[in-house]
């Protein structure tokens, strides 16, 4: 037993989850909300991990000209590296994130991290197109270990403390997804873009000897399934689940504004007048960090009961956000601003639906969070494209109609269905 084993009770596994696919067994109950409360270090260390992971996914999207300049990549192909990134991300999703609910989990996450240490240096070390290809292909198909993480950690919570723990973690996550494009810009101007994947392939693999030493070495409850059961299963939660179906199409709705965002920000930016460097370029993710980190709060709200109230104000904020936003050729202070407020009320409606959906089937957390997360995967690859194709044609003011139209859109489906699905 290691050391954590012995400090803190919970993390030795959710062994009294109901496991409802295991009729053979005896049904025993959550354990209760007396439980000691799952460490705020090792929530913390959950979160620092799912930010580093899913970074990974994004480093490239600021680098794309300094990648194509050295590789030799016709710049109207270029976008085809973040392509196949999300696609391989998406893939994850469906393919990896389940087997949590089938195998020791342990073993699985730190197995992951260590496949993208070698991933992140087949990227930072390419010689040819093709290989950065494939490399980032792995890097975009072994990061859904983010939310291995994220399922993990509402498992080994205790059940009055699973939103607050599930806030910070995908705090984590939505840090690291800003963050990403912060440290990338950085590093590429001090080391170039090749030193990004070599510094996250050094702290991966620091993450994998971390965890390695806390995470539990015994895993029980899982699922007497085969593996192709196992991913027919996620489709199935689809059909079962109502709360899986809605809260993920408010997902989609929500980071495809997100993504119409973060994608197409860097063309005003990066143009005259303003022509900001890759540096300043990034440092804007600070600010909707900020803003994300802000919104933990949510996991407290979504523990009280007030998971509905909390969707539905942070969902005007969003759509109250692309004001500030369409200033920014005018004023990046607005922008600022503007970045504040709509990173805040996506992490705070991302949480409330993970708090949710995690306590429809406590039995099947991992397949649920890889289906609820293909909804996301989905809204931020169409949020990307649209509101490349949308600027090309009506500019900046066009993106930001864009991104408030798919706001006002997901505010309008949550008016419509939050009688359907009970808060958590």
């Amino acid at each position: 037993m290691n050391k954590l084993e012995k400090k803190a009770g919970p993390l030795a596994g959710d062994r009294s989850e109901t496991n409802r696919e295991m009729p053979h067994r005896p049904l025993t109950a959550e354990k209760p909300a007396s439980a000691p409360a799952m460490s705020r270090s090792v929530a913390l260390l959950f979160a620092i991990a799912c930010g580093l992971a899913v970074a990974n996914v994004y480093y490239a999207q600021p680098l794309l000209d300094a990648m194509a300049s050295e590789l030799d990549i016709d710049r109207a192909a270029v976008g085809i590296v973040i392509t196949a990134t999300q696609i391989c991300y998406a893939l994850g999703l469906l393919m990896l994130v389940p087997l949590g609910d089938l195998v020791n989990r342990r073993k699985l996450i730190v197995g992951q991290l260590l496949l993208s240490v070698l991933a992140l240096m087949a990227v930072g070390t390419a010689s040819t197109a093709a290989v950065l290809l494939a490399g980032l292909g792995a890097v975009g198909l072994l990061a859904a270990v983010t939310q291995a993480l994220v399922a993990y950690a509402s498992t080994l919570a205790a059940p009055a403390e699973r939103g607050r723990v599930v806030g910070l973690v995908t705090s984590g996550v939505v840090t690291g997804i800003l963050l990403a494009r912060t440290v990338a810009g950085t590093l590429t101007d001090l080391a170039g873009w090749r030193s990004v994947y070599i510094v996250s392939a050094g702290l991966t693999a620091v993450m994998a000897g971390l965890l390695f030493r806390v995470l539990p070495r015994e895993d029980q409850g899982k699922v007497p399934m085969t593996y192709p059961q196992l991913v027919t299963s996620v489709f199935a939660l689809f059909v079962q689940e109502p709360v899986l179906r809605i809260r993920g199409i408010i997902a989609l709705l929500l980071f495809a504004s997100f993504s119409v965002l973060w994608t197409s920000l860097v063309l005003p930016l990066g143009s005259p007048p303003l022509s900001l460097s890759h540096t300043a370029i990034g440092s804007f993710g600070l600010a909707g960090a900020a803003g994300a980190l802000a919104a933990s709060r949510a996991g407290r709200l979504a523990d009280r009961g007030l998971g509905q109230r909390t969707t539905g104000i942070s969902l005007t904020l969003l759509l109250v956000s692309w004001l500030p936003i369409s200033l920014t050729e005018r004023s990046l202070w607005a922008l600022i601003a503007g970045v504040i407020l709509l990173d805040l009320a996506v992490q705070a409606v991302h949480v409330a639906n993970q708090s949710m959906i995690y306590n429809v089937r406590p039995e099947a957390r991992s397949r649920l969070a890889g289906a609820y997360m293909i909804f996301y995967s989905t809204g931020s690859a169409v949020g990307s494209i649209a509101s490349t194709l949308i600027y090309a044609r009506a500019g900046w003011t066009g993106v930001c109609l864009l991104g408030a139209a798919l706001s006002g859109l997901a505010l309008l489906f949550w008016g419509l269905t939050r009688r359907l699905t009970p808060a958590p």
